[in-house]
């Protein structure tokens, strides 16, 4: 899972499984291993709108209610957050996204 989460191949842990930044290489560079059979689907993007949703909301929830900002302020403080913590765990996320489901598909054949 570590190795999905690093963005390298889950089956070898060596090679790269990203070519680009979210798109999943076709084979392995290492072990060949067939990276592009194993779906993650829209997983890993709803886990880390949550994430994200949810941490950044209660940060700009708690710092209204302490703070007071008008609306433009708080326009440049929690947009630019969200696209930034969102952008950050996007790749680890879908990496390990990716691992856990070459994992259970290799204990269900």
């Amino acid at each position: 899972m570590w190795a999905g989460v690093r963005g390298r191949c889950p089956n070898c842990g060596g090679g790269a499984l990203f070519d680009g930044w979210l798109k999943v290489q076709a084979r392995c560079d290492a072990c060949d291993y067939p990276l592009k059979d194993i779906e993650t689907g829209d997983g890993a993007a709803t886990f880390i709108m949550q994430i994200t949703g949810a941490s950044v909301g209660m940060a700009a929830v708690a710092y209204n209610l302490a703070v007071r900002p008008p609306l433009w302020l708080n326009l440049l403080i929690w947009l630019p957050l969200v696209v930034l913590v969102s952008g950050g765990l996007m790749r680890p996320g879908k990496g390990l996204m990716t691992a856990l489901n070459m994992l259970r598909t290799r204990k269900d054949s």
